[in-house]
């Protein structure tokens, strides 16, 4: 469970949050939107300590990350898997060497044939095979983001948070990303915390929902609760958001 307590946050004279409370309950799949600028990547970073509140207590799994020491912080951070927006692969790597990344940096000693076997086994989570020795340049960009997922996948995380995982993707390949995101959440009961813009994708995968407005939680609640809101500052984002065709 991860507990965000009047978090407040400044860069230099701008105020980015503003007193955000939020809990995420282990196992679902929340999905964070709001318009850009807002602060859900800020948000997003005091999740996994890559940045500290000015105010206020990030708690996860009821440990202040703000408290803990560098190594436990470290140790806390190998329970999450991470989805960038362009997958982050690394273009002089291969698609097994990317994947692999995370066990070689956390200085695990594993045996190269289970290492393989381990690479195998997550690309067949994501529906992918036989593209081990591929590099990066030689992938659509849906399977780049499949193989980012089977990256943050490889050290059997308990959450995956994904930054925009549809963005940039045409609508076949955002509905296969959005139904391997529910796939993965139900079949390995991990905790999936999801920013994004697409509101299909919302309704698709996200168990929850928070929007963020003017630096705080605005509204929590279902998807369905969301789109069936009568608030005026959701209406008008909904209103201005992009529908996938």
């Amino acid at each position: 469970m991860i507990e965000i307590s009047g978090v407040h946050k400044k860069f230099g004279s701008k105020q980015v949050l503003r007193g955000v409370d939020l809990e995420i309950n282990e196992g679902e799949t929340l999905a964070i939107i709001g318009r850009s600028g807002c602060g859900k990547s800020v948000l997003f970073k005091h999740i996994v300590g890559l940045l500290l509140p000015d105010e206020g207590t990030v708690k996860v799994e009821g440990k202040d990350i703000a408290k803990i020491s560098r190594k436990e912080l470290y140790e806390l951070r190998k329970n999450f898997g991470f989805l960038f927006q362009g997958a982050a692969l690394f273009d002089s790597m291969t698609v097994e060497e990317n994947i692999a990344l995370p066990i070689i940096e956390s200085g695990q000693k594993v045996d190269r044939e289970v290492l393989d076997e381990m690479i195998r086994e997550k690309l067949a989570m994501v529906g992918l095979k036989d593209i081990q020795k591929q590099k990066p340049s030689e992938l659509s960009g849906g399977m780049k983001k499949r193989v980012g997922l089977a990256r943050a996948l490889i050290t059997n995380p308990g959450y995956i948070l994904y930054d925009e995982p549809t963005t940039g993707l045409d609508p076949i390949m955002s509905e296969s990303i959005d139904n391997l995101i529910k796939e993965l959440a139900g079949k390995l009961s991990v905790t999936s915390i999801v920013v994004t813009h697409d509101m299909l994708s919302v309704e698709v995968v996200a168990d929850r929902v928070a929007m963020v407005h003017e630096g705080r939680i605005h509204f929590t609640g279902t998807p369905q609760e969301l789109m069936s809101s009568d608030d005026e500052i959701i209406r008008t984002f909904l209103s201005r958001t992009e529908k996938r065709i």
